[in-house]
C-alpha cells in the first residue's frame, strides 16, 4: 500500500482569517487526499472547495476565559472530541493540520490520543488562547509572525508566514481592476476585513471630501452591517459591501485604510500597499494592536487606536501622506520585506516533512 495518498484532515473554521491560508495550504498539497473539518452553518460550508468532503461537528468556545467551567461545554467538548477520533479512525488519516479557534480543540486532542502528528498555523503576532494551550501538544506550530513564538516557551514553532489567496501571487492580475478609476490618480481603499467595520466607515466618511478636493479616489469596502453605508455620494467614492477580487485593488491602492487583521496584514505586504491601521479595539485580547505593532515598527503603516482617532486628524494623516510620494513608495518597500510570498509552499512543506516523518 506505499502508493497510497496520505490522507490529511484540515480543520479549520468560521473566518476567513483561519479558512483562506487552509485552502492556500490544501491547493499546494495536490498528491494528498484532504477531507475538512468545520462547524455548521458558519464560513466554511461557502468557501471550502468541492473537492474536500467536509465533516461538521457541534463544538463552541470558552468565551469565559480558557478553562472548563462550563459543563455543558465540557459535554460538547467530549462529544466532539470522541466524533473526531471516530472519523480519523474510519477515514485512515495519517495526520490533522489546524489554523485554530473552537475546531482546533477536539482536533488537536483527537488526533494526539491516536498517536497522529498535527501541525498548528498560528497567524497572529500574539497566539490566541487555543493556541497558547494546545500548542505544546502539536507536533509543529507554524506561526505567520517571528515574534509570536516568544508567547509559546513550551511549543515547538517556526516561522512561515501566513498563506493567501493564489490571486494574491498573479503579478499578472494587477492591471485588472474593473472599477471606474482613471490612470494615475491616487487611489485610497478601506476595508475593516469580512466583516466591515462601522466605526472606521463613519471617520472615513466625515474626512473623504478633502481627498476628494486633492483629486483622489476612495474605494470604500463597507460590509453590510452599516445602515449609513449610502451616505456619501460623489463621483471618486465607490462604496461595495464586498469585493471579490482584493489582489488588484490593493496592487493598484496608493494607500489603504483598515483594520489588522492577520489576514488583511498579509494581503497588504504581499501587495506592498502601504496602510493607515486601526486595529479592532474588542479584538481578543487585543491581539490586532499586536499584528499592527509588527507593521509599525518595520515603517510599513502607521497605527492609530480608534479610540483616539478623530476624522480630522485621519484626514490630514491621508494628504500628508498623499502629498509625500516618497515616503509612500518606502512604506511600499517595506510592507514587501515583511511578506513571504512562498508561504504557502513552506507550510506544505512542514506538513508534509511531519506527517511523513
Amino acid at each position: 500500500m506505499a502508493n497510497e495518498p496520505i490522507r490529511l484532515l484540515i480543520a479549520a473554521s468560521g473566518t476567513g482569517g483561519h479558512l483562506f491560508p487552509a485552502i492556500a495550504l490544501a491547493q499546494k498539497l495536490p498528491e494528498y487526499e484532504i477531507e475538512w473539518l468545520g462547524v455548521p452553518n458558519r464560513l466554511e460550508t461557502q468557501l471550502v472547495p468541492k473537492q474536500y468532503p467536509l465533516h461538521t461537528i457541534a463544538v463552541e468556545g470558552f468565551q469565559q476565559g480558557f478553562g472548563f467551567s462550563s459543563l455543558g461545554i465540557l459535554a460538547k467538548l467530549i462529544g466532539s472530541v470522541l466524533d473526531v477520533r471516530r472519523l480519523l479512525k474510519q477515514g485512515k488519516f495519517q495526520g490533522v493540520f489546524t489554523t485554530g479557534g473552537y475546531i482546533a480543540g477536539p482536533a488537536v486532542i483527537a488526533a494526539r490520543s491516536l498517536g497522529l502528528p498535527v501541525v498548528f498555523h498560528e497567524s497572529n503576532a500574539l497566539p490566541g488562547k487555543v493556541t497558547r494551550f494546545f500548542g505544546p501538544w502539536c507536533t509543529m506550530v507554524a506561526v505567520g509572525f517571528a515574534v509570536a513564538s516568544q508567547y509559546l516557551p513550551r511549543a515547538k514553532s517556526v516561522c512561515v508566514g501566513t498563506p493567501v489567496r493564489s490571486q494574491f501571487l498573479d503579478e499578472e492580475i494587477h492591471t485588472t481592476l474593473d472599477l471606474a478609476i482613471p490612470d494615475g490618480v491616487p487611489l485610497i481603499v478601506v476595508f475593516g476585513g469580512s466583516q466591515g467595520a462601522v466605526g472606521i466607515n463613519k471617520l472615513v466618511r466625515q474626512a473623504a471630501p478633502s481627498w476628494f478636493a486633492a483629486g483622489a479616489y476612495v474605494v470604500h469596502l463597507t460590509g453590510d452591517q452599516d445602515p449609513e453605508a449610502d451616505s456619501l455620494q460623489h463621483p471618486h467614492y465607490i462604496a461595495l459591501p464586498f469585493y471579490n477580487d482584493m489582489a488588484p485593488l490593493l496592487r493598484r491602492a496608493n494607500l489603504a485604510i483598515s483594520r489588522s487583521g492577520a489576514g488583511s496584514l498579509t494581503e497588504l505586504a504581499v501587495c506592498g500597499t502601504p496602510a493607515i491601521l486601526i486595529p479592532y479595539p474588542f479584538a481578543a485580547e487585543d491581539h490586532q494592536s499586536y499584528n499592527a505593532d509588527v507593521f509599525t515598527k518595520a515603517g510599513a503603516a502607521l497605527t492609530f487606536k480608534q479610540s483616539e482617532l478623530t476624522a480630522e486628524i485621519l484626514q490630514n494623516q491621508v494628504l500628508s501622506l498623499l502629498l509625500s510620494p516618497a515616503e509612500l513608495a518606502k512604506m511600499a518597500e517595506l510592507a514587501k520585506a515583511i511578506a513571504v510570498p512562498d508561504s504557502a509552499e513552506k507550510l506544505a512543506s512542514l506538513v508534509r516533512e511531519v506527517v511523513e516523518t
